[in-house]
């Protein structure tokens, strides 16, 4: 499994990587995880379920019972499509909370790493190049400024029939920000060999260009 090549995409919220890993994924035939995904799963489920955001063990367990089933973009739990509640402001948030917790952090480790199948993968996240993959071919930290990140989130809502408020995102966006870089568990950081890419002003296209560039120079 040491040998399977893995390409991580970390960045904060909204910096457009997971659409940039998808698409790098496609370009090379490789598998994709969107390790977002899996922690909007547990708030998910938290949420259903009245689970407490601050109860670490219970939501390590939510975790640990986790049977996702990715297919494109469509994702599946428990035999139901969950594709449209998992991208909910109020799943998100709740993910961005609970994501603090070593436990919960532990109990989806071991999931994450069971997507490293060949030929290769390409994963994004938080922790991808810090954490969970630390020895991925290319590692790439993804960011552009809050406020065009805001204006993405709030084009790609009004696209997928969500209401949304620019200044209500705009907060979300720093608290999260907060959150995900101060946490004591795997904080928001480039890792230290990550190639450090701002897409303020770039396109989809040449980020994904600029990443399978690098990719041919590993």
């Amino acid at each position: 499994m040491d040998a399977v090549p893995v390409i991580a995409i970390d960045g904060p919220t909204a910096s457009g990587k997971g659409t940039v890993a998808q698409r790098v994924a496609a370009a090379l035939g490789w598998h994709y995880l969107d390790s977002g995904a899996l922690y909007r799963l547990v708030a998910l489920r938290a949420l259903e379920s009245g689970t407490d955001a601050a109860d670490a063990a219970a939501l390590a367990a939510l975790a640990s019972g986790l049977r996702p089933r990715f297919v494109g973009e469509r994702i599946e739990l428990d035999g139901r499509e969950v594709t449209r509640d998992v991208r909910r402001e109020d799943v998100g948030a709740m993910a961005s909370q609970i994501a603090v917790h070593p436990p919960l952090r532990a109990a989806l480790l071991d999931l994450q790493k069971g997507f490293r199948q060949p030929p290769g993968l390409v994963a994004d996240g938080r922790d991808m190049g810090t954490v969970v993959f630390p020895d991925a071919r290319l590692k790439v930290f993804l960011t552009a400024s809050v406020e065009a990140r805001a204006e993405r989130r709030h084009k790609q809502l009004k696209e997928k029939g969500f209401s949304s408020n620019m200044t209500l995102l705009l907060q979300e966006l720093r608290a999260r920000d907060e959150r995900d870089s101060s946490r004591s568990a795997a904080p928001l950081r480039p890792a230290g060999d990550a190639r450090q890419l701002d897409s303020s002003y770039l396109s989809i296209e040449q980020v994904v260009s600029q990443i399978l560039s690098w990719h041919g120079e590993s």
